[in-house]
């Protein structure tokens, strides 16, 4: 799962670490040859006893011409109890000017030796969408603390929550917003006792189609209501003008392949993501002769330990 490890791709484009200092460790003075700004996505971020994320941004704002930057990604930007942690929605809307071609962002590549991703701490992302017009793709990970009002854009055509609990008012402020031309969204639920506490009756937005006209994709992920979900998906409008679908990571036993085999048609998609599934091998092999032109991406089977049933990102 990308929670173990850093992206090394981002929106087509192979990631640049920008380096950060260590605490304590004199600048040598010597600095690498820097990639040209539009053909990579940059990281920026810090570490655990380094220089505070505000200033690793400031010299990154001062290396390279951000102008031409057309990928970001923000890593570790410190823990809430450090008191020089940044805040990096005000870093980036503070800097908006300096980022005209900015077309993707990643809000938190954080892995888990960095914090877990039920630890990572947001603020308010509202103001992203504002101070970048333009964004056509947006990822975020974590939800602690996370907040989204309803938003309206032309531009954004993917939009990614990765979450070990995501919160009903941010699916909710999703389903509220104008995103005509949106082709992507992925929500991943998680478990309720990480603050994932949204139901069947809040993606009512998405699964009826009438919000998201242009949606091409729907994951409703890492959740443990997956059966519910699929129970849902099965008679949604929207799945008919869907070209993959993705109910992986999640608690998806045989009661909600079944339903997803008793609804409506799913041999129109191109795939048809369930890896991380409690199926037996019965239902799995029912699945695959039932779509066989679809790609059915079963993975590696889970086992529950004993009567506990798990997501595969939670804490």
């Amino acid at each position: 799962m990308a929670i173990y490890h850093h992206l090394e791709e981002y929106a087509g484009l192979p990631v640049h670490r920008f380096p950060y200092r260590e605490e304590g460790v004199e600048d040598d003075g010597d600095a690498e040859a820097l990639p040209a700004p539009a053909e990579v996505a940059w990281y920026v971020g810090t570490g655990f006893e380094a220089e505070p994320f505000n200033d690793v941004f400031a010299r990154f704002l001062e290396a390279v011409d951000t102008t031409q930057v057309t990928t970001l990604l923000i890593g570790y930007w410190g823990a809430s109890y450090e008191d020089d942690t940044g805040d990096p929605v005000a870093v980036l809307t503070g800097a908006a000017a300096s980022f005209p071609a900015l077309r993707s962002l990643f809000l938190g590549d954080i892995v888990m030796e960095e914090a877990e991703i039920s630890w990572i701490e947001h603020s308010d992302i509202t103001p992203l969408f504002t101070a970048f017009p333009r964004l056509e793709r947006f990822d975020v990970r974590g939800a602690e603390g996370l907040q989204l009002s309803p938003i309206r854009s032309g531009a954004l055509r993917v939009l990614r929550f990765e979450s070990g609990g995501l919160p009903a008012r941010i699916v909710q402020a999703v389903g509220a917003s104008e995103l005509p031309n949106l082709e992507h969204l992925d929500l991943w639920l998680g478990d309720e006792n990480y603050g994932g506490d949204a139901s069947v009756a809040d993606l009512a937005p998405f699964l009826g189609g009438e919000r998201l006209p242009s949606l091409r994709h729907l994951g409703v992920e890492d959740s443990r209501i997956q059966d519910e979900v699929a129970a849902a998906v099965a008679g949604a409008p929207v799945v008919a003008r869907l070209e993959s679908l993705s109910l992986a990571l999640g608690v998806l036993t045989d009661q909600g392949a079944e339903a997803l085999l008793s609804g409506q048609p799913l041999t129109h998609l191109r795939k048809l993501d369930l890896h991380h599934h409690f199926l037996s091998d019965a239902m799995a092999a029912r699945l695959k002769a039932a779509l066989p032109g679809v790609e059915v991406d079963l993975g590696e089977q889970q086992k529950p330990d004993g009567d506990w049933f798990y997501i595969a990102a939670s804490e």
